[in-house]
């Protein structure tokens, strides 16, 4: 019975499967129901560890000044031990504020995300901010939401394009969880972690988005995040004030980033074990909160007093320096937690601040500090993250008037394009280029990272003595196709090169100037590339520059063995590109593992995924001639990381040495695939 029922929910998920658009939109809801309850849980853990560490859950501010000096102090400390044990032994993904893993899994491997992380991050934030970590509970949901997308990608066999989708469908419903903002977390996924806004993207993401939304109001109710002040504006000339809060939130971004990433170096560069480290982040701002209990948590309640305009100038100040502080000793630690609510409240304090001073100055002229501190949120935001549509939008949500969005938009983009002209990374961005990952360069073109030049360019190649005259150079062109020719001494060393266009402007006066010019007074000796053999593809790509004729190719020794051609890199690179598309839209249509499926419109050809057979283990790709001796075609590796439970994608290579865990998506007869296995 029981085997009856799972080859039939089996056939109907294949069927299911067939009809593209209606599977990603019922799995997209999914991935929103369960990202909505993961938020919901996420938040009931907060309350619960809250009422561990101080006897009540949520505790106001008020109660945290009531606490003794000395359990002030322990409890960041004692939740540092328990988050820094989680993190190192269990998932060092869950370290930090987790957007940036889940914008390197969807970069690096094709949107996959470890299983265990919904755990880990769930339960090492949980307790950190629980016990008074400076951090915000936004980016962890948003990672455990990615991950609860990626999880369910991997197990129902979605392929790498679609499974990045679900990813962004996860992180959208974190922020929709979060916020009660659906337009915001699905702007969120698609304008930070996929940076994608196509049709077929943003339509699953939204789906989720609001079946997130759904859930979180079923369990939360259906208020916003924050107690928003009626907003009006009193005069355009206000807009000048707000102009000037665009910049200061700009500048308060990016010293924001700088001393995050500071402390970090710091705490990196301590001789201690790394699961101790946010004990000494917890001690630090355990000390700190003896005066401003502020920065204990999300600092929620902290957001509200400065937007209902409760806090005076100096405590506004004040609490800016301290947060930023607070926070990077939190992280840079070793803390589990987002950077968003921080964001926010670094915005609303430094937004109450400047609406203090402008509405002392002008009262009649100029709002309360309560519509600045709600201003300067979405500036401070839209600043970090560099995502100014973003941090437009969830203002919006939470206002739901209309009447802010004008000074909203202008101090927003006013702080992130100065943010962005002063540091082209975001506080999420830099992280990624602090390891080496820049996602602005184009995942894309890592396909050419694995070819070497070598594998393109072409034996054949004009060459010539730098004593001969132009007529022999004039005759290279003719008699070989080509717009370089190199000039090269007796060891076969490239001197310079001649290029068509050196040779166009002297050919009328050929007969009259040609046997006063010699190759070595035409050629350039510089302002050109040089590749090696083994030079990869996309450092050539890169190092064409503004030089797009053929170039010369040197072995180990330096010695002209062939010419590179720019037009046979980009033909390699969308091959590439069509050949990688190919493969993960056929991974999508895979069954099962070992049961074949016939291709639409092509009979008696089918696809199949198979276990490596053991006798092929230990032996490259090239060495098995696979496709001459079985008859079948590999169009997929899914290869397990070393270390690790990551599946990687990888396109076919004859270099590569299959492993007894390697699978392999193939296509050929069904006699074919049979023999093979």
């Amino acid at each position: 019975m029981l085997h009856a029922l799972r080859d039939f929910l089996r056939k109907v998920h294949l069927r299911l499967k067939q009809t593209d658009q209606m599977y990603m939109v019922l799995v997209s809801i999914a991935i929103g129901l369960l990202g909505g309850l993961g938020a919901v849980a996420f938040r009931a853990l907060i309350r619960l560890g809250e009422a561990l560490f101080w006897g009540n859950g949520e505790p106001s501010l008020d109660v945290l000044r009531g606490m003794s000096v000395s359990w002030k102090v322990a409890a960041p400390a004692l939740g540092g031990l328990a988050v820094g044990l989680i993190i190192y032994f269990f998932a060092r993904e869950a370290k930090g504020h987790g957007v940036p893993e889940v914008m390197e899994s969807v970069v690096l491997r094709g949107g996959r995300i470890r299983p265990r992380v919904v755990v880990a991050k769930m339960l090492a934030s949980g307790v950190c901010i629980a016990s008074g970590g400076s951090v915000g509970r936004e980016g962890p949901i948003v990672q455990i939401g990615s991950a609860i997308g990626s999880t369910l990608g991997q197990w129902l066999g979605i392929g790498e394009r679609r499974l990045r989708t679900l990813v962004g469908c996860g992180a959208a419903a974190g922020i929709a969880g979060t916020f009660n903002a659906p337009v915001a977390g699905a702007l969120f996924a698609v304008e930070v972690i996929l940076g994608d806004f196509g049709v077929t993207q943003f339509s699953p993401i939204v789906i989720s988005s609001v079946a997130a939304t759904v859930v979180s109001r079923h369990f939360l109710g259906d208020f916003p995040a924050f107690e928003v002040p009626a907003y009006s504006l009193i005069s355009p000339w206000e807009l000048l004030v707000y102009g000037l809060l665009g910049i200061l939130a700009g500048l308060a971004a990016l010293v924001f980033i700088k001393i995050l990433y500071g402390a970090e170096d710091l705490f990196d560069a301590l001789r201690f074990p790394e699961y101790l480290k946010p004990v000494l982040g917890g001690l630090a701002i355990g000390g700190m909160a003896l005066w401003y209990p502020e920065i204990y948590g999300v600092g929620y309640e902290a957001i509200n007093e400065a937007l209902q305009g409760h806090l005076l100038l100096g405590g506004l100040i004040i609490l800016v320096i301290a947060k930023i502080i607070a926070v990077s000793l939190t992280i840079g630690s070793g803390g589990s937690g987002g950077i968003f609510a921080p964001s926010l409240f670094l915005g609303a304090m430094l937004g109450g601040a400047v609406g203090t001073i402008a509405h002392g100055i002008w009262p009649d002229a100029t709002g309360g500090a309560g519509a600045y501190a709600l201003v300067g949120m979405g500036a401070v935001v839209g600043a970090t993250t560099h995502a100014p549509i973003t941090a437009i939008l969830i203002i919006f949500e939470l206002t739901n008037d209309y009447k802010i969005i004008l000074p909203l938009m202008i101090t927003c983009i006013i702080a992130t394009l100065l943010a962005t002209q002063l540091k082209r990374a975001s506080i999420y961005t830099l992280k990624l280029l602090r390891r080496g990952v820049d996602i602005h360069g184009g995942q894309t073109v890592n396909l050419l990272k694995a070819l070497r030049v070598s594998d393109v360019m072409r034996d054949q190649f004009m060459a010539i003595g730098r004593g001969e005259p132009v007529m022999k150079v004039v005759s290279r062109f003719i008699d070989h196709p080509g717009d370089s020719v190199f000039v090269i001494d007796g060891e076969r060393r490239v001197l310079g090169v001649i290029t068509i266009d050196e040779v166009r402007p002297i050919m009328a006066d050929l007969a009259e100037i040609g046997s006063l010019i010699i190759a070595g007074d035409m050629m350039r000796e510089e302002d050109f590339p040089i590749f090696h053999v083994e030079d990869s593809l996309d450092e050539a790509m890169r190092g064409f520059g503004a030089f797009h004729h053929s170039c010369p190719v040197l072995d180990e020794e330096h010695r002209l063995v062939g010419t590179l051609w720019p037009g046979d890199v980009i033909e390699r690179y969308n091959a590439e590109v069509l050949k990688k598309e190919m493969a993960s839209t056929m991974a999508l249509r895979v069954s099962a593992p070992r049961r074949g499926q016939s291709l639409p419109g092509l009979e008696g050809v089918n696809l199949a995924e198979i276990v490596v057979p053991p006798s092929f283990v230990g032996s490259s790709l090239g060495e098995l001639d696979i496709r001459r001796r079985y008859g079948v075609t590999v169009l997929l590796i899914k290869h397990r990381l070393e270390g690790s439970e990551e599946i990687e994608d990888r396109i076919p290579d004859a270099s590569h040495v299959l492993r007894e865990d390697d699978r392999l998506l193939v296509l050929g007869s069904e006699a074919c695939i049979a023999a093979l296995e």
